[in-house]
């Protein structure tokens, strides 16, 4: 299959209902090759088809995390790219499943034990951004959780992240406290 069916299976999705959504997924789950495609859709910010397509990113990453393996150097170094909020949520659930222990093949090792020390660099960049920029409260949630994961291997964004949330708390929704104070129990 072509990436017109790809674009055509993007195009197709009405709204971000799941049944929408997991036609797309099903479609670069059977025919892989598409992936790389449906990547380049993400970060090309086209409005409505890479928002679209992140949603479609989120859900197959979930599921088959492997198919993301040969394109996490591409997929790290465009994260500052994603400007739609719409697209900025799925990408960042992407980052946490990469952070948190989603396995690839062989199973016995986890995807962050192949970050490179700039990836994670670049991780750590792009998850600030989106907890100090304004975003919405999805999008924070998924970055302090993040950066909590990415603490564990550099002491100055544990103490940057408690800054951070701090500064922050008190003119925040009730969910960013709630989500905040759990990590800094973490951290």
């Amino acid at each position: 299959m072509s990436r017109s069916d790809l674009l055509f299976q993007i195009e197709a999705i009405i709204n971000a209902k799941r049944i929408y959504r997991d036609s797309a997924a099903n479609f670069v789950i059977r025919y892989p090759e598409n992936f790389p495609f449906l990547i380049d859709l993400v970060f090309k910010n086209q409005q409505r088809t890479s928002i679209k397509a992140a949603w479609v990113l989120e859900l197959i990453c979930h599921d088959n995390l492997e198919l993301m393996i040969p394109y996490i150097d591409y997929f790290i170094e465009n994260l500052n790219k994603i400007k739609a909020e719409s697209a900025l949520r799925p990408i960042a659930k992407v980052c946490n499943f990469i952070l948190n222990g989603e396995y690839y093949k062989p199973k016995s090792a986890k995807i962050i034990t192949i970050l490179s020390k700039n990836q994670k660099n670049k991780l750590v960049e792009s998850n600030f951004d989106w907890l100090i920029e304004s975003h919405k409260i999805a999008s924070q949630v998924f970055a302090m959780d993040n950066l909590c994961v990415l603490s564990k291997s550099s002491k100055w964004v544990s103490s940057e992240l408690k800054l951070v949330l701090q500064q922050n708390f008190i003119n925040s929704s009730a969910g960013y406290q709630a989500h905040a104070r759990k990590i800094l129990n973490k951290i």
